[in-house]
């Protein structure tokens, strides 16, 4: 079962979180970052992005970066701009996106349930990603970011949140610049905190890593390397576990992860269509965006036209965790075969659009000639997501795209 403990949360004051909270240091570059935290001296990002107060610095995992990164988090804390709570709790964090709100309770993870299969992963980890925040952490000497947790849903936690958020005032409400919603609540009640442990360690066997597979894998080698540090150790001390958000499965949507195309492998237009009718069935839709309405339906924008391609029945295998997806399917069928793109994770001839831009995006990079042709694919579920995990199978590249990411700033975790 999870072990899921409450922590005292390092948080800043209600008047500054809107300019202190900011988007997870991955989905940015340091431009960007540099852009978002001008202006706001409290922005998280000088902190988890610190090289855009390093002039001059090549390198963002120098060792200058990480040291700028540990004076800000101590300035910080010195200006009250973040203030540890006096008692360990747990925090419930909201969503809300297109009027959807998702709910999600912010806990201490057990490193031990990454070590020992409890926290289930479906992603590969690059090893370079997964250093540069195992070094940031152990600088901070902190869970500097929060990672996405799911769980399957508990009907006594639900209606335990349900009750805290109906009954108070939220600690922070705000809606970011990007137009999602972000709630939280600090529990307070001694009483509450303790039943939702024990939930967790009675109702809840897994826990999925949704997103946030490097921050996750960084977390428990930091873990693994202060017990080795430590003659003492006990297993009671706080680096034994590491900050995340756990929502509950049935509230979750993935949206769609698209992929773009710089050619057609030296076929014609006719030539690439014919080659696929052999695994699919191809229907002109027109000019008109089109998006795919149901598992194993894709979309193709070729050309100013946007196809149908419904994949035959025996192109795939339905009771394989793997070969059910889509992007499976057009990997073996499509990218693979007949354009010669054999590792997603390495070929420079393809790029991946996250759904939250819209298939307009695909569009756009197709008719500036930047890309040759586009496919929009029906998003992965939830259930998808676990039967790979609880499987032992790790999906295929860039097949998930979660909206909207967590902020980071709404509560660190110490790990002294």
């Amino acid at each position: 079962m999870a072990i899921v403990k409450p922590f005292k949360g390092v948080r800043p004051p209600r008047q500054i979180v809107e300019n202190l909270a900011c988007l997870p240091y991955d989905v940015m570059n340091s431009e960007e970052a540099a852009k978002m935290a001008k202006g706001k001296p409290e922005s998280l990002l000088r902190i988890t992005k610190a090289e855009i107060e390093c002039q001059a610095v090549d390198d963002i995992h120098s060792e200058t970066v990480y040291n700028k990164a540990v004076e800000n988090f101590n300035l910080f804390q010195e200006k009250g701009w973040l203030v540890q709570d006096t008692e360990a709790k747990y925090y419930i964090y909201a969503q809300t996106m297109n009027g959807r709100t998702q709910y999600g309770i912010v806990g201490a993870a057990a490193c031990a349930d990454y070590e020992n299969g409890i926290i289930k992963k479906h992603e590969l980890t690059r090893p370079e990603k997964e250093e540069d925040r195992m070094v940031l952490t152990r600088y901070l000497n902190a869970n500097i970011e929060p990672v996405f947790f799911a769980y399957k849903a508990v009907a006594e936690i639900d209606e335990i949140v349900e009750d805290i958020v109906t009954n108070n005032k939220a600690d922070y409400d705000f809606t970011a610049e990007d137009g999602f919603g972000h709630h939280f609540w600090a529990i307070n009640s001694a009483e509450t905190n303790s039943r939702i442990e024990q939930l967790f360690s009675e109702k809840v066997p897994f826990t999925y890593v949704a997103d946030g597979h490097h921050r996750t894998a960084a977390a428990a080698r930091i873990g693994a390397e202060k017990t080795a540090q430590n003659p003492n150790h006990t297993g009671n001390e706080e680096y034994n576990y590491f900050m995340a958000v756990h929502f509950p499965d049935n509230q979750l949507q993935i949206i769609d992860y698209n992929r773009t195309v710089t050619d057609l492998n030296g076929l014609s237009d006719v030539d690439f269509l014919a080659e696929l009718s052999k695994g699919f069935d191809v229907e002109n839709m027109g000019t008109d965006v089109y998006k795919p309405g149901k598992l194993h339906e894709f979309s193709l924008y070729l050309s100013g036209n946007w196809y149908k391609l419904t994949a035959k029945e025996e192109t795939f295998d339905d009771t394989d965790p793997i070969g059910v997806l889509d992007v499976t399917i057009l990997s073996n069928q499509v990218l693979s075969p007949i354009l010669d793109i054999k590792d997603l994770r390495t070929s420079k001839r393809i790029d991946f659009i996250g759904g939250i831009r819209g298939l307009d995006e695909l569009k756009r990079r197709v008719d500036s000639g930047d890309m040759k042709a586009a496919f929009a694919l029906f998003p992965v579920s939830m259930q998808q997501l676990i039967n790979i995990a609880d499987s032992g199978n790790i999906m295929p590249p860039k097949t998930t795209w979660f909206e909207p990411k967590l902020r980071s700033g709404l509560v660190i975790h110490k790990l002294d």
